[in-house]
């Protein structure tokens, strides 16, 4: 069933730090009214790197997580800023922060975060034929590097140090796409 989407009678906004937190007054197709809030970005949106190293393994990095208070496993991600595409932002950060640039970057697929009350996306990119390229980033210490095979995912999507959720679906999404190239698909 498609229906159709709600009715925007107005929009309300204010300044939530990164964030610019806008209310829609909504009527939906049945009649029915309705206030939601949504957080919008203010940037040009952000990327998740996946490097292959080879065609077994991916880069992790492990960097200081301040919402959880703890270092954390995940890929390679960051904003993409302006002017830049996200191919571009892909590779600046991989540089940035595993030390590694990308001959070959694809676009696998966009990430939502929260798209319930959250307009952010993420541009998931698969990089390979990765060289070694190191280019200062804002990270405050340097980040460790961890190679992990791409057959062993299962295990590390149950890790307590691998919980954030657009590096579980952002490598789980690349497997399938690498998968789907293999048989021609």
């Amino acid at each position: 069933m498609t229906r159709r989407l709600p009715t925007i009678h107005g929009i309300t906004e204010h300044d939530a730090g990164p964030y610019r937190m806008e209310r829609l007054d909504l009527e939906f197709s049945n009649g029915e009214r309705r206030q939601f809030e949504r957080l919008r970005g203010r940037g040009h949106g952000a990327v998740a790197v996946v490097p292959l190293l080879d065609a077994d393994t991916v880069l992790l990095v492990r960097e200081y997580a301040a919402g959880l208070h703890r270092y954390e496993l995940g890929l390679v991600k960051g904003r993409i800023d302006a002017g830049e595409s996200a191919l571009q932002a892909a590779n600046r950060e991989l540089k940035e922060e595993a030390g590694y640039g990308a001959h070959r970057l694809e676009v696998v697929r966009e990430l939502s975060l929260a798209p319930v009350y959250m307009s952010h996306e993420t541009t998931v990119v698969l990089a390979r034929d990765l060289y070694p390229e190191r280019l200062p980033g804002d990270e405050p210490e340097e980040l460790e590097v961890v190679p992990w095979k791409l057959d062993a995912l299962g295990e590390l999507a149950l890790r307590e140090d691998f919980s954030e959720g657009r590096s579980i679906a952002a490598l789980f999404a690349a497997r399938e796409y690498i998968r789907r190239q293999a048989d021609g698909g």
